[in-house]
């Protein structure tokens, strides 16, 4: 439950910021999948160092959480822009609300292969104080 609220904490923060800048970049021209994936590297890199040492307390060996991390990110980036694909492209639903529900979506999804694959906590990757 800690881990999920303090997620929620980074994911707020990051996600607001970047939808902001999403939404200024699309203002400007600049087309919205690019933008987005623009953010998504931006934000993910952040992420990673605010989700693997505050959100799940993670103390494990660093370069096989950061790959692992960054297939689930991979992974959350074809789901969101499949969603934009989808629902802008083919639909024709506004890039912005698209996105704005796309942020929830994967969301959801990276919190749970990041505690469950990237984060996990077992024998292996345990520190002993």
């Amino acid at each position: 439950m800690k881990s999920m609220l303090r997620y929620g904490v980074v994911g707020v923060f990051t996600n607001l910021l970047g939808y902001l800048t999403y939404l200024i970049l699309t203002y400007w021209s600049i087309d919205y999948k690019i933008s987005m994936t623009l953010l998504y590297i931006l934000g993910s890199i952040i992420g990673f160092f605010c989700n693997k040492g505050w959100a799940f307390e993670y103390c494990g060996f660093t370069w096989l959480s950061m790959l692992r991390y960054y297939i689930a990110h991979f992974l959350g980036y074809i789901l969101n822009l499949g969603l934009l694909i989808i629902f802008s492209d083919k639909l024709g639903y506004p890039h912005q609300a698209v996105q704005a529900v796309a942020i929830i979506i994967v969301a959801g999804f990276l919190y749970m292969v990041l505690k469950l694959f990237v984060f996990r906590k077992n024998k292996i990757h345990k520190v002993v104080a």
